[in-house]
């Protein structure tokens, strides 16, 4: 008896219809990069996975506070790797360490915090993919100098992320956490 319901499977584990190419990389393929508070690096992009998702992987130095912010486009799945990593998602707040993961649905303010007192490191899967072009914007932004706050909304807004400060003096405080405007 054979199952008609192969190829459909097959085809929704494709994109588009299409396989995607067998994608090996052996490690980081470029050097961290400064996005302000926290570091990015490129591991996989939307070129490789047609679109599907991407993925991240950013370091948390010490105090490190990345802004509250709200994705209207993607959503994002955090791996802590090392360390230890605060988010706060809407109301709720959690403290997760190496092996932990959240899921940071898009619409929800949200934010994250190096929660230890050495530094942490995370994967980040996001979905779609499209939103690591932020990153690589905003570092060089950043790389230029010190980002004009009107040039960081700019571009926040071209991808669908918007900043929102009210948690900030709370979190720098209970966590004695340095400035992600700083």
């Amino acid at each position: 008896m054979s199952s008609p319901t192969v190829p459909t499977t097959l085809q929704q584990a494709t994109a588009g219809g299409r396989a995607l190419p067998l994608t090996v990389l052996q490690g980081p393929q470029a050097a961290d990069r400064s996005i302000g508070s926290i570091g990015v690096g490129f591991r996989l992009g939307g070129e490789e996975t047609g679109g599907q998702l991407a993925i991240v992987e950013h370091p948390f130095p010490v105090g490190a506070l990345v802004p509250p912010h709200v994705h209207t486009r993607e959503d994002e799945f955090s791996i802590v790797t090392a360390g230890t990593i605060g988010f706060r998602s809407g109301p709720d707040e959690v403290v997760l360490e190496a092996g932990g993961y959240i899921a940071k649905p898009r619409g929800e303010l949200h934010t994250m915090w190096n929660a230890g007192d050495t530094e942490a490191r995370m994967i980040e899967v996001i979905t779609p993919a499209g939103f690591e072009r932020f990153f690589f914007d905003l570092a060089e932004l950043v790389e230029a100098g010190p980002p004009n706050p009107t040039d960081l909304e700019t571009l926040a807004t071209s991808y669908g992320l918007f900043i929102d400060p009210t948690w900030v003096p709370d979190l720098m405080h209970r966590y004695n956490l340095n400035s992600p405007f700083a």
